[in-house]
């Protein structure tokens, strides 16, 4: 079966755009093939700094005949619908159409209506040019003499040329025939921009990667991330060094090359003496190049790695140099910046965000940090924490924010702030807690596990919630500007991976005030967040349900623990049985609450018992009741469910022999009431109504 080969060849796609724009040329036509009854075999979308590529292999040669039936008026129905019949099917007259006879809504015309599948290659003709000229970028342009007119092409740079071949591969395949703004779909590309800018002739993908190749353009951008990063390794290697790994950087670095080449440059040893995470973010930021380290001391060296575009005459000298000279200027900018920064103690920018706004409606930056410090004093000693090092980590956390560091390269807020504490003589806690008051910010991020710092990385995260929380500015679908989600996440992450009891609600209240509505709904955020987290792990979201719908439930590491306990309980067939009576007392309770309007709470009595059955039920609820609630009270909840499985066999028996709704309405009564008893016994550990069957 024949296949699409499609180039799209621009002055150049921006880096940022490449991963998704081949997402989209993949996506865009193989859906538009389906929808025309083009089932195709496989397809894939390959992406460099100057093309955008798509093969599609295994399309039918035409489209598959398509019959239809199309069902029309009555007979006897007026002129007026035959006639619309008629011209909508394409009828000339009911005589072409089929009569189909219903016995109760009467007989009906049918026209059944066939179209001929159109060559594969005429249908791929007319998709194209819509998908080119409707293409998804995120910013487009225009370009040339025919910008100015209606319709005018529009592209994220200008397009040059459009490869369009469809064909078997034992066949010279045919030019898929279109035209956009005077550019006409054909078989020639253009190789590298200076080692091979040449035109030459594609037939095929097969063809078209090999000669690709030879012009010094290799195609699969995985490809061009595993050369640099396999050559950058030896490179480092061969140096005694060892390369510090970015996979975010490789991404960036590998779609601004058609013909990656990995040199190493060097910089002055007196820039050591900067940070370097520092120095790392100057090169990386300001040149997209790698460092390395000394795979002894695991401190960077004064090297780093680039990737050029171009096998250059004197063996990349000149590169080299070019940015050795840009990155010592930066690094020069730097070590000024840190220099500086060291001038003036932390305590000393503090005075500042009085000025500095947080949030129109929360108040300003200083503001904040006296709620976080207040916050982080009353959460101290919840997980053993030094009260005084939490209130100064506390107070110091954000004043980096105002160094020229941070201002320059924000993504190591936190982090100067512990090594200008650490200059300042700050206790080494409270210098800890300065970078890891951030901390965790997303699924991978380390979690601190230094009292103080838990405490103050709480404060901050609690603190956020809650402010966006009283003035009702709430994550919406999408939309979290604020990273809501990810701080009750870190949240979750603090107290789970450390093991900490706590109180939500309790600790949230200082924040609140009165303001209990709230709280419930932040604990309900909380509930939201932590069916995520536990349904990562593969644990079921209605068991969170089931234990959060108990009242006063905000102790996150408890509700995870009893979680954990009732998922093994319900695997075992003690808990599926006790499940399904539970449920089937629940039923019936909602059933006869609902007839008689009423329901059926308060103690059963005794005295009404006429069965066996009935009274080794009473007498199994009220010992669960007491061994369960005793075992919850301890916190062991695997107790708690070995002493729910006892439960199980007495409902059984009771569900067997006793008639619930007994001709005697006060023991009909009594028998609904014991039934009530079930549903408060299971209680003492979760509400096996919200759990799924």
């Amino acid at each position: 079966m024949p296949d699409l080969l499609l180039e799209l060849f621009s002055e150049e796609i921006p880096a940022r755009m490449q991963a998704k724009a081949a997402d989209d040329l993949r996506r865009l036509v193989t859906d538009k093939l389906v929808a025309e009854g083009l089932v195709y075999e496989g397809a894939k979308a390959f992406v460099t700094p100057r093309r955008l590529a798509l093969t599609v292999h295994g399309i039918p040669v035409r489209q598959p005949d398509l019959k239809e039936e199309r069902k029309g008026p009555k007979v006897g129905a007026p002129d007026a619908a035959v006639q619309g019949f008629l011209k909508a099917t394409g009828l000339k007259s009911l005589d072409e159409a089929q009569l189909q006879k219903d016995p109760k809504k009467g007989d009906f015309y049918v026209a059944l209506l066939e179209k001929p599948g159109r060559p594969a290659i005429d249908v791929i003709a007319e998709i194209l040019p819509v998908i080119i000229r409707t293409f998804p970028w995120p910013k487009q342009m225009r370009w040339g003499e025919r910008s100015a007119k209606p319709g005018a092409l529009t592209w994220v740079r200008p397009l040059h040329s459009i490869i369009a071949t469809f064909g078997p591969e034992t066949e010279e395949p045919d030019v898929v025939k279109f035209d956009i703004a005077g550019i006409e779909a054909g078989q020639t590309t253009r190789g590298h921009r200076f080692m091979a800018p040449g035109e030459f002739t594609v037939r095929r993908f097969d063809d078209y990667v090999s000669k690709l190749e030879e012009a010094k353009v290799i195609l699969d951008p995985q490809r061009r991330k595993d050369i640099i990063l396999a050559d950058a390794k030896q490179l480092a290697f061969a140096q005694g060094y060892e390369l510090v790994e970015d996979q975010v950087l490789l991404d960036e670095v590998s779609g601004l090359v058609e013909w990656p080449v990995v040199l190493m440059g060097s910089f002055d040893e007196d820039f050591l003496s900067i940070p370097g995470e520092v120095i790392r973010a100057t090169i990386r930021n300001n040149q997209k190049c790698f460092v390395v380290r000394d795979p002894k001391t695991g401190k960077l060296a004064n090297k780093f790695i680039l990737t050029a575009n171009i096998e250059a005459t004197d063996g990349g000298k000149a590169i080299i140099d070019g940015n050795e000279r840009v990155i010592r200027a930066r690094l020069s900018d730097a070590k000024f910046f840190y220099e500086t920064d060291l001038k003036t103690k932390l305590e000393d920018r503090l005075p500042k965000f009085a000025q500095i706004v947080f949030h129109e409606k929360i108040g300003t930056q200083a503001e904040r940090i006296a709620r976080i410090e207040q916050l982080a004093a009353d959460i101290a000693p919840l997980v053993g924490a030094d009260v005084e090092k939490t209130k100064r980590a506390a107070h110091l956390a954000k004043a980096d924010l105002l160094t020229e560091v941070v201002g320059e390269f924000p993504e190591v807020q936190g982090l100067m702030g512990k090594y200008y504490a650490q200059a300042a003589g700050e206790d080494p806690s409270v210098a800890a807690a300065i970078e890891d008051h951030y901390k965790p910010q997303g699924p991978n991020d380390r979690v601190p596990n230094d009292p103080v710092s838990i405490a103050v990385a709480l404060a901050d995260k609690i603190d956020i919630l809650a402010s966006f929380w009283l003035i009702d500015e709430k994550p919406t679908g999408s939309k979290d500007p604020f990273a809501l989600r990810r701080a009750a996440l870190g949240v979750i992450r603090l107290l789970l991976d450390n093991s900490l009891k706590f109180s939500l609600a309790k600790v949230a209240s200082s924040q609140f005030g009165a303001q209990s509505d709230k709280i419930t709904d932040l604990l309900a955020f909380f509930a939201d967040r932590l069916k995520v987290q536990l349904r990562d792990q593969g644990a079921r979201h209605d068991l969170v349900d089931a234990v959060f719908a108990l009242e006063g439930q905000d102790d996150l590491l408890m509700i995870v623990r009893r979680v954990e306990a009732l998922g093994k309980f319900l695997d075992t067939d003690d808990g599926k049985n006790l499940l399904a009576g539970t449920k089937r007392a629940a039923n019936i309770l909602r059933i006869e609450e609902k007839k008689d309007g009423k329901s059926f709470e308060g103690a059963p009595n005794a005295s009404l018992y006429q069965l066996d059955e009935e009274k080794a039920l009473a007498s199994a609820i009220g010992q669960v009741k007491a061994d369960a609630g005793a075992a919850v009270a301890k916190e062991d909840y695997a107790a708690a469910m070995t002493a729910m499985a006892k439960l199980r066999p007495a409902v059984d028996s009771f569900f067997d022999k006793v008639k619930v709704n007994d001709d005697d309405p006060s023991v009909r009564e009594n028998r609904l009431k014991l039934l009530n008893e079930i549903r408060a016994a299971t209680r003492a550990v979760a509400d096996f109504s919200k759990i799924q069957d």
